[in-house]
């Protein structure tokens, strides 16, 4: 096969694709040559930490927003990959919600088990993707970092697996340019102890609002203030945490705001989202979406309607994801390898609108859940995916959303069946409001289980 696909990005989605095309050639498919790009030194996307901000060592801008001291937000049971269990990779079953670096490791375990690795090209970001007309194929410029240079080369196809957590929404507030304090975003926030003692003012109520102020809580914050746009997260805080109303304006260290109350801040992290940015695909080809279940113009949220050798990988809002990311490169490789028939542009566009239309009628984050298990039970039944309980994940799901409810700073001592292999993930060895060491050693220390 003389074809080429170019993946954009070595993260999570990026890796599906390529461990998705050495799972057909391991079962003697002839597949096609698969570059991928990918602007950091090592795989692992958002799940490499890096003490940078702003821009790297090549004048890049970082695109890790990976901070110390993170733990899964979401039970592993919901993102375990169903060909490579977290017991096969660790020898034993582990408790469910793992810190960053044991969640790299089990990321890395499976690609170095495929040996895909020489497939990446390394410190080279994709500069330019153009479709050329006359051939259909893609023209691809990348920049090789290291020796300072750029060159461009012909693909089939386009997978685009780059995601949609690195580009930070930054709003401003006024009195923001004579705030005495430290003003930062989610994406730069990189350790609780620099906010030991102070009192922080979130904006936000994202997972990024939750997760950053129970982190500096954790840790030593005098106090937590979260201010919202609509409605408070609403959960049962800590003492010293509190919601308030949107923030009207900063007066030197006074946040003043909307409902007429103030107080006293020494940080301001703005929780604020980010944004679906693909500055190096040609306006004819850049997806723009909002961050919703149902994205706008993907056929089975993979496929771009307008150019169907073009792919979009992990564009979803997520409950779901390593697992969901499978489906889709599964999806996508077979849409590829000529075993899956992609239908007319008309029908296409219908698919989007009536996955948007089906979106805009859930209820609540319970039909939520359900809606995007089922999403990925659509995609793997048609494909070699190996089927697994999606039932179960999505049982998963929904019990950390009722953990949460009932102990916002106790929900990650709990455990779940996993759907892949049926079993209870014990109780880690240290409650998580106790545990200050986040390390893969001391995750996986051996020591007399919790009562």
């Amino acid at each position: 096969m003389t074809r080429r696909v170019a993946v954009i990005g070595a993260g999570p989605s990026g890796l599906a694709q390529l461990r998705a095309f050495q799972s057909a050639r391991e079962k003697g498919a002839e597949i096609p040559e698969v570059v991928c790009f990918e602007k950091q030194e090592d795989w692992g996307g958002l799940w490499n930490y890096s003490w940078r901000t702003g821009t790297d060592e090549y004048g890049e801008a970082v695109h890790t927003s990976m901070y110390r001291y993170l733990w899964s937000n979401g039970p592993k049971e919901g993102l375990e990959f169903a060909d490579y269990t977290f017991e096969e990779h660790f020898g034993r079953n582990i408790a469910s919600y793992p810190p960053r670096e044991v969640l790299w490791d089990y990321i890395k375990g499976r690609v170095e088990r495929a040996g895909v690795r020489d497939w990446i090209r390394f410190r080279t970001p994709v500069r330019r993707v153009e479709c050329k007309g006359d051939s259909g194929k893609f023209r691809v410029v990348a920049h090789n970092l290291v020796d300072d240079f750029e060159y461009e080369e012909e693909f089939d196809n386009v997978v685009v697996a780059s995601g949609h957590f690195s580009t930070p929404n930054v709003p401003e507030f006024e009195g923001f340019e004579s705030f005495n304090g430290r003003i930062l975003h989610a994406h730069d926030f990189r350790d609780a102890r620099e906010f030991i003692g102070k009192d922080i003012l979130l904006i936000g109520t994202s997972y990024s609002a939750e997760d950053i102020g129970s982190q500096c809580w954790k840790y030593g914050c005098r106090s937590v203030t979260v201010s919202h746009r609509t409605a408070p997260i609403g959960y049962k805080w800590p003492s010293t945490w509190e919601e308030v109303p949107l923030l009207r304006r900063v007066d030197r260290k006074t946040a003043l705001f909307k409902d007429g109350t103030s107080k006293k801040i020494d940080a301001i992290i703005l929780c604020t989202g980010y944004m679906h940015h693909f500055p190096f695909m040609e306006e004819e080809l850049k997806l723009r979406t909002a961050n919703r279940l149902a994205t706008a113009d993907l056929y089975k949220g993979a496929v771009w309607v307008h150019n169907p050798k073009l792919f979009y990988l992990g564009m979803q809002d997520q409950w779901y994801t390593f697992n969901m990311f499978d489906a889709q490169a599964w999806f996508v490789r077979d849409v590829m390898l000529g075993r899956i028939r992609i239908p007319s542009r008309n029908r296409m566009l219908q698919d989007v609108a009536d996955r948007v239309a089906a979106e805009d009628a859930l209820p609540d984050d319970y039909a939520c859940i359900r809606y995007q298990g089922d999403y990925v039970r659509e995609l793997i039944a048609e494909t070699d995916y190996p089927s697994f309980n999606v039932d179960a994940s999505d049982l998963a799901f929904i019990q950390w959303k009722k953990h949460k409810k009932a102990d916002i700073m106790g929900f990650r001592d709990n455990g779940y069946v996993s759907p892949m292999t049926g079993s209870m993930a014990p109780v880690h060895h240290t409650k998580w409001v106790d545990e200050l060491d986040d390390s893969l050693e001391g995750y996986l220390k051996t020591v007399s289980p919790r009562a």
